[in-house]
């Protein structure tokens, strides 16, 4: 009897690194589903990393934006060879029509009432309960991960930054939270703190850096990549953080997260668990988020948003957390 071939899965997800995290509880279903998938992952190249471990991988197409959307003839031209069983587009991309497969999914209402993990997974007719986010960690990046964040003392993992400084908690902020959870009275007396951002942002950690003492500071910032961040935060007892990637990424790893929000929507993109939580500014979005926004020139729109709050609630959910451990 001759054995069947295994399929071939096109799945097209996003540029940001948060959505693209958020996908991936679709393309674990995909593989769960179809054991020996193998896999193709079209994705811009900040959140490329993400998939090096995804089983049954065959290539990542790193979709980096050309003028005139020329990265498209790109991607048509690494895909339109191949008849694809299976084409999932979270893109909703035209040149996606033009590539032969025999199943078709397509995100159609990117912006979709609800949270982003639940437009995602009705992308695939699931109800219910949607898929969570998961993502897949070799061996040289856990050991990597257990060298950075070793047994022993509790770790506190911070995400100072964003993709906008609209998004943006004031560092000397979450230095005094930090300050407060890690004294000998809070939730993680004496705790290491891990501080995460990718290497472009240290200019923007360095007020956070500078405050926490170097005996008990872990410096992450630019010095490793996504999958190994998955790794670390993993291993840390909390993470605390703007609405990021990061954010999403510590959310998947299983860590405690709590997100910080203000000037985005809370209903879609915090972070997915139960293990998870969030603190807004005390001024609402539609108010706090203006017309005529420019992400690249406002500043931060989060000082509503007190460190008082904060810690009340990275107090309730690390309780919370404990009771479903204990």
């Amino acid at each position: 009897m001759q054995a069947s071939v295994p399929k071939r899965l096109l799945f097209v997800t996003s540029t940001r690194i948060g959505d693209a995290v958020l996908s991936t509880g679709l393309l674990d279903t995909m593989i769960r589903r179809h054991p020996g998938l193998r896999v193709t992952v079209a994705c811009g190249p900040a959140a490329a990393s993400l998939f090096e471990g995804v089983p049954g991988l065959e290539q990542i197409i790193r979709l980096d934006k050309m003028v005139g959307s020329l990265h498209w003839i790109y991607f048509w031209s690494k895909t339109a060879g191949v008849f694809w069983d299976i084409m999932i587009d979270l893109r909703n991309s035209p040149i996606t029509y033009l590539i032969m497969a025999r199943q078709r999914y397509r995100l159609l209402r990117a912006r979709a009432a609800g949270h982003r993990i639940n437009a995602l997974a009705k992308v695939i007719g699931l109800d219910g309960d949607p898929p969570a986010p998961r993502l897949w960690l070799d061996d040289t990046r856990k050991r990597e991960a257990a060298r950075l964040i070793p047994e022993g003392r509790p770790v506190l993992a911070v995400g100072p930054t964003a993709n906008w400084s609209a998004k943006q908690w004031r560092g000397q902020h979450f230095a005094e939270l930090i300050r407060r959870l890690t004294a000998a009275n809070g939730i993680l007396p004496g705790a290491m703190v891990a501080v995460f951002g990718r290497d472009d942002e240290r200019p923007m950690s360095l007020q956070l850096l500078d405050s926490v003492p170097s005996s008990r500071l872990i410096d992450l910032v630019g010095r490793i990549d996504l999958l190994t961040a998955y790794g670390c935060l993993a291993r840390s007892a909390l993470y605390i953080g703007n609405d990021s990637g990061l954010m999403h990424l510590a959310a998947a790893s299983g860590t405690p997260t709590l997100g910080l929000f203000g000037p985005s929507p809370v209903e879609q993109y915090a972070p997915w668990g139960p293990h998870c939580g969030t603190v807004q500014a005390s001024v609402s979005y539609e108010e706090i988020f203006p017309e005529d926004f420019d992400h690249r020139n406002t500043d931060t729109l989060m000082d509503s948003l007190s460190v008082d709050a904060a810690e009340a609630a990275a107090g309730e959910l690390w309780a919370r957390t404990r009771e479903k451990v204990s």
